[in-house]
């Protein structure tokens, strides 16, 4: 599975020019076999650099390397993934501390979409 499209790399670099901003995850990768969960809002222009929020055990924003997570290894041949039906829905700050709270970015998965339903109700 390619990771990066060029829509979702246009949209990080894009967000990576406005380095301030609480941007809505563009993508997120995940190991299918395990802990490693990645939300990434923003890419550097040095095309490896993100920014957003990981998850290997505990959530947390930060950056990390595209190119590190693409080289990931798994048994039977796998990889790391890249979710097809994720829409980051919220901004980042939302997701970290859902994540937090729930203790990882999986179990805030359903507080987010709760979060977004009322939202979108005028609630």
């Amino acid at each position: 599975m390619r990771l990066l499209t060029l829509e979702i790399r246009a949209a990080l670099l894009i967000n990576g020019r406005d380095r301030g901003a609480d941007h809505v995850p563009v993508v997120k990768f995940f190991n299918p076999l395990g802990e490693g969960v990645w939300l990434a809002t923003e890419l550097d222009e040095d095309g490896d650099t993100m920014f957003g929020l990981a998850d290997l055990g505990y959530p947390e924003l930060g950056s990390f390397s595209f190119r590190e997570i693409s080289s990931i290894r798994l048994p039977w041949g796998m990889g790391i993934e890249r979710d097809l039906l994720f829409t980051g829905l919220l901004p980042i700050s939302v997701w970290a501390e859902a994540a937090r709270q729930a203790g990882s970015i999986r179990a805030a998965d359903g507080i987010v979409h709760a979060v977004a339903r009322v939202k979108r109700e005028g609630g």
